[in-house]
């Protein structure tokens, strides 16, 4: 595996070039650095599309889903999260829930989430897939270098 990039070392090297996300994400999964290409899913307690999205070929890239900062459900779960860690995904930032956060852990995936909920998501499908998301303040475009560690996520402007 590639030596780990800090993101505080990446920051101090590119400076404005990165968008620093202030919103504080726990780090849930079981690789502390992870870093790629982002894709990006806009939905609302409803991870039709995260499964759906995380079920295909992820070539090393990172998945942002915005779930509107909702703590009501969990937009991922172990099952969901294995899925990723088979298809080749080098992780998942979520602006809102995950459950199963133990499994998660023992997961050679990265994962950002603002907290845990057990209780599961709508399964409908309903949201969009590759649209500018924005969370706290920071635009997430799909195809965007996005780079996360204990200390944060930037992202390419």
């Amino acid at each position: 595996m590639n030596q780990p990039i800090n993101t505080a070392d990446l920051y101090d090297e590119r400076g404005e070039q990165l968008a620093s996300v202030p919103l504080q994400f726990q780090s849930l999964g079981g690789r502390s650095h992870f870093s790629g290409k982002a894709r990006t899913i806009r939905c609302f307690q409803d991870n039709g599309l995260v499964k759906a999205t995380l079920a295909t070929p992820g070539h090393g890239a990172v998945l942002v889903v915005d779930g509107g900062g909702s703590l009501g459900t969990a937009l991922m779960g172990d099952m969901i999260a294995e899925s990723a860690v088979a298809n080749g995904w080098s992780g998942v930032v979520i602006n809102g829930a995950i459950r199963d956060r133990e499994a998660i852990a023992r997961l050679d995936l990265g994962v950002k989430a603002l907290g845990s909920n057990p209780r599961k998501s709508a399964k409908d499908g309903a949201g969009e897939v590759d649209v500018d998301v924005v969370i706290d303040g920071v635009t997430v475009r799909t195809g965007a270098m996005i780079w996360c560690d204990p200390d944060g996520i930037l992202v390419e402007r």
